[in-house]
């Protein structure tokens, strides 16, 4: 198994080399595979490699998709009700799922954000999105998707920092236990 720094590395010479148009796409989105037990020396070495991508040229915006999530639910009018409901069933998971589900599923929710990141960096020669803390979109959605309905709008390289396995060239395992999904127009680097 490769170790995280010579996958950064690798990583790395891909963004700076970009990407060619191929079957899939031609869109500068890039994932950095990594076993979900690695999730938290990820994060530790997530300061590191803004500086390094910074060094390499890189004005480097990072979004944090749980701060994102955590800034959509305290933002919604209906948040105190979906606490108070789920103080009264604290065990009906389900049920909890889907409404915080709801909040960041809907028109201005998790989607719209990414997109108005990406909007703002359009037409900025030298930047890049690193995209951080996919794992908390378990159990909502899977970042696939996200992918899918902004097809078109990556315009400066996209790099998610994804939890996961990699199954074959194109196939990813979202932390370790959704199924296989090949749905991804990007290129995988580590896993």
């Amino acid at each position: 198994m490769s170790s995280l720094r010579a996958n950064f590395d690798e990583l790395r010479e891909r963004i700076r080399h970009g990407r060619g148009l191929g079957h899939a796409s031609f869109e500068p989105i890039y994932y950095l595979v990594f076993p979900p037990e690695q999730i938290l020396e990820v994060k530790r070495h997530t300061p590191a490699w803004v500086a390094k991508l910074e060094q390499d040229g890189w004005e480097v915006r990072v979004l944090s998709l749980r701060e994102e999530i955590w800034s959509l639910l305290k933002a919604d009018p209906l948040w105190f009700l979906c606490v108070a409901e789920d103080k009264k069933a604290p065990l009906d998971w389900s049920r909890t799922n889907k409404a915080l589900a709801d909040i960041i599923t809907r028109e201005d929710g998790l989607l719209s954000r990414i997109q108005a990141t990406l909007d703002e960096l359009e037409g900025r020669k030298d930047s890049l999105l690193l995209v951080t803390d996919l794992e908390a979109l378990h159990p909502y959605l899977r970042i696939g998707s996200i992918e899918g309905q902004l097809q078109g709008q990556f315009h400066v390289p996209t790099v998610f920092l994804y939890p996961g396995i990699r199954a074959g060239k194109t196939r990813l395992k979202f932390l370790g236990f959704y199924p296989e999904d090949g749905n991804y127009r990007s290129l995988h680097v580590g896993g």
